[in-house]
């Protein structure tokens, strides 16, 4: 696979300087930067005809302030430059003709707008929902109204080519495997553990999210795709900021409030988010087992609790010189939960009883913590983009559980049912550091190379700690209990390089990582210890490429070609064995390997209105959550049990159906192969699926404007697990008021309470039907205030040793 690659590759790049050897098209290029000598993006850039003062094309600058213009004819330009907080730019007559057809103009520094008279900070631009980028699709959250009332994993799951699974479960286009970042950095945390902690952040507190099916090499190697969620940042001068405070009500009811600032000088930067998320919730789990010998169970689960949730994230840059900066950056998140659970199983040969055979109740209270340091360095050897970043980080989770089961069974022939008490007390923590060095240096016509080195260390100790509570008491039971700990270390190194011609656009890179680890599970008196250690090496290429068809740059075809690997979340390497109920059990597998993915798409783009893409997607050793039946128990065990492949093809079309009426339209429909063993057994799966959603924003006179959201998705097949169609509508409504200053938002939620679970499992002796219900269906109010004053354009470069990094705690 890998010498096909690298003959692709070295194919694509000989025909490309042929190609760009035939173009004689005009070009017109530069750099935008404020007074403080940083990029300046979003800003726009008119070329007007000197003749007639005709606009001849329009750009945005890029995250590193560049911008080009190709495609054009012998003529005198002019430019003009627009950016917020700044003073218009009118540049002086550029001259195409003859043999200077290319053009870089200099340096342009853009002076600071005067703010004499502006008190408030109005913000008057819309950003669309989706922008593209080479290689990624960035969403901007402001664009969405329901984003007021929703949390962070509401607003993924509404997100165009983003499905989150009951379980937590986060999908990109159709990819498993995402690894999830917050600001650049890794989670380090567990599916559920990190749908939990999305739950905890309020929508209001978010700016963007970045989506990338196919990440380059400055990226970990890990995850089948990249989501990264950024929070907030005013890049205006001066003190900045928001106030959004939300409530929403279903069954139960819920609140959040955020608060963001900034305060932008010349020499440094102040800057933070504070956020508060209380939640009542519940949950309705109704599965119906039928046995290889026709005995049959049914396990109702009925569950209520009530979570607070605290965020604080606070940081300062500042600048040594014009050339060189330094920058500090402190989280944390404290977590409080109380979760009361009823349950009832029945179990019988012949028909189903009128009494549960198996009852009783669980009550847990949760404590989570977690708190990140991060220390940053930028040094710019010039202005043309030559630089040298590095920073480290350390970053602690803190989880405490204690839950106590209340269970009795029922005896037919006893006047009275066995009572079974016992508890667990589940402490655990996770240390976790990282340093990394970054250099970028700009080369001759238009090229890039970059390159940089990574280091991360991994400590994980859990502790299972199980207690039989008799008699008021509590006695150790140690053969119920377990005590593992999980040590990582991954060393990385990458080199980049990104060539841009007229109508070209390349970036090819390669990561190196070498992993090691050492799983150890604690022996105690009954116990026996169990050690387990990996060491290996990847190489893991990507390519992207950009063609761009026409003159006027409104047609591009893309490549993208890439390997990752996906490592284990670490407590799936634990083997202890977990009681959930009577019926049902958990447990890791120490003896998983990680699973390599193959990953190669091309696309097509219409300017920022249409686009189509085809992948193919491959794992080897792909890892499954498989579910054995082992009497009438199920137990459930991650495995390396099959390898599947994926054929999709995507469709996005968002363009303005009206002067009143915006659209976005996604359709994917995707086949899945998967082939392996499991439990003996051979496994042999062909399945279709497609996944249809759109989002509609409507702006209407008198600042009112609404929004209307809607998506079903077909079935999906996942091994041994099918979920049956589920669909769901949305609509929200807004008002600006205060002047602009402020936003009154209201919104509804799953209208017609259509987002309900399906789930079939099929396992070795037994198949099972699984119902689950949410409160889904919400009706909220939110409001948003903007405050301060600004004087100059800032922007700040945000650069995070934990890049890549936290997405497999548990």
């Amino acid at each position: 696979m890998s010498r096909i690659f690298f003959l692709v590759t070295a194919f694509l790049f000989l025909s490309l300087s042929d190609i760009s050897a035939q173009s004689n098209s005009g070009e017109i290029s530069g750099i935008i930067k404020d007074i403080q000598q940083d990029p300046v993006s979003g800003a726009e850039i008119s070329l007007i005809l000197e003749s007639d003062s005709s606009v001849v094309q329009r750009k945005i600058s890029k995250d590193n302030g560049r911008f080009v213009f190709t495609g054009l004819k012998a003529s005198r330009y002019i430019l003009k430059v627009n950016a917020k907080g700044n003073q218009l730019y009118k540049g002086t007559i550029i001259t195409l003709g003859g043999s200077q057809m290319i053009v870089r103009i200099p340096l342009i520094i853009l002076t600071p707008e005067k703010q004499k008279n502006l008190k408030e900070v109005v913000v008057q631009a819309k950003k669309p929902l989706i922008e593209k980028d080479l290689d990624k699709t960035i969403v901007n959250v402001d664009a969405m109204i329901s984003a007021a009332t929703s949390n962070v994993l509401e607003i993924l799951e509404k997100t165009p080519g983003v499905a989150v699974a009951s379980d937590g479960e986060i999908t990109l286009d159709n990819k498993s495997g995402v690894l999830v970042l917050i600001e650049g950095r890794q989670t380090y945390m567990s599916m559920a553990d990190l749908a939990a902690y999305l739950r905890s952040i309020p929508g209001a507190s978010i700016d963007k999210i970045e989506l990338m099916t196919n990440p380059p090499a400055r990226y970990d190697a890990a995850g089948g795709a990249v989501i990264n969620i950024r929070f907030k940042k005013n890049k205006q001068a001066g003190f900045t900021g928001n106030l959004n405070t939300g409530f929403s009500q279903g069954i139960n009811n819920r609140w959040n409030s955020a608060l963001n600032f900034n305060y932008n000088t010349k020499k440094y930067s102040l800057f933070g988010n504070f956020s508060i998320y209380d939640e009542r919730y519940f949950g309705d789990d109704r599965s119906y087992r039928t046995y290889s010998d026709s005995s049959q169970a049914t396990l109702l689960n009925y569950n209520t609790g009530w979570n607070t949730d605290l965020n604080a994230r606070v940081g300062i840059d500042y600048s040594l010189s014009q050339k060189t900066s330094v920058g500090m950056q402190i989280s944390g998140s404290y977590r409080t939960r109380k979760e009361e659970m009823l349950y009832n199983n029945y179990f019988n040969e012949s028909g189903i009883t009128t009494d549960p055979d198996a009852y009783g109740t669980m009550n847990g209270k949760f404590r989570w913590s977690q708190y990140n340091i991060n220390g940053n360095f930028l040094h710019k050897f010039n202005t043309s983009g030559r630089e040298l970043s590095a920073d480290a980080n350390y970053i602690r989770y803190n989880n405490d559980v204690n839950q106590l089961f209340n269970n009795y069974l029922n005896e037919y022939n006893s006047s009275a049912d066995s009572n079974y008490l016992f508890s667990y007390a589940i402490p655990s923590t996770i240390d976790i550091y990282t340093a990394k060095v970054d250099y970028n240096h700009p080369l001759k016509n238009k090229a890039t190379l970059s390159g940089g080195l990574k280091t991360s260390f991994v400590v994980n100790d859990n502790i299972s700690d199980y207690y039989d509570e008799i008699d008021g008491g509590k006695i150790p039971n140690l053969s119920k209990s377990n005590h593992f700990t999980y040590r990582e270390n991954i060393n990385a190194a990458y080199v980049n390089g990104r060539k841009d011609w007229k109508r070209i656009s390349a970036q090819l890179g390669l990561r190196v990582e070498n992993t090691h680890t050492e799983g150890y599970q604690h022996g105690n008196a009954t116990v026996p210890e169990n050690k387990v250690s990996r060491n290996y090496t990847g190489f893991f290429p990507s390519l992207f490429m950009s063609f761009t068809l026409d003159s006027a740059a409104k047609q591009k075809i893309s490549v993208n070609l890439a390997r990752r690997i996906s490592r284990p979340y670490y407590q799936q390497l634990n083997p202890f064995l977990v009681f959930i109920d009577q019926y049902n059990y958990r447990t890791g597998n120490p003896y998983l390997s990680p699973a390599y993915n193959y990953y190669a798409e091309i696309g097509y783009n219409y300017k920022q209105w249409f686009s189509v893409n085809v992948q193919y997607d491959r794992y080897d050793d792909a890892i499954f959550t498989a579910t054995g039946s082992v009497d009438s128990i199920f137990i459930n065990r991650p495995e390396n049990a099959a390898m599947r492949r994926m054929l999709a093809t995507n469709f996005n079309l968002q363009l303005p159906v009206a002067k009143w009426w915006r659209s976005n339209f996604m359709f994917s429909v995707a086949n899945f192969k998967t082939k392996g063993n499991l439990y003996g057994e051979s496994l042999s799966q062909n399945i279709n699926a497609f996944r249809i959603q759109s989002f509609n924003m409507f702006s209407f006179k008198k600042d009112w404007s609404m929004e209307l959201v809607a998506r079903y998705t077909h079935r999906v097949v996942n091994l041994q697990r099918i979920m049956e169609p589920r669909w769901y509508m949305n609509f929200a409504v807004q008002k600006k008021i205060l002047k602009g200053k402020g936003f009154l938002k209201l919104t509804v939620d799953d209208i017609f309470w259509s987002l309900k679970y399906k789930e079939t499992i099929l396992t070795n002796g037994a198949e099972a039907v699984h119902y689950e219900i949410r409160d889904s269906r919400r009706v909220g109010l939110a409001f948003n205030f903007n405050f301060g004053k600004e004087t100059f354009t800032r922007k700040r470069r945000n650069v995070d040793g934990a890049d890549d990094m936290k997405g497999r705690v548990e």
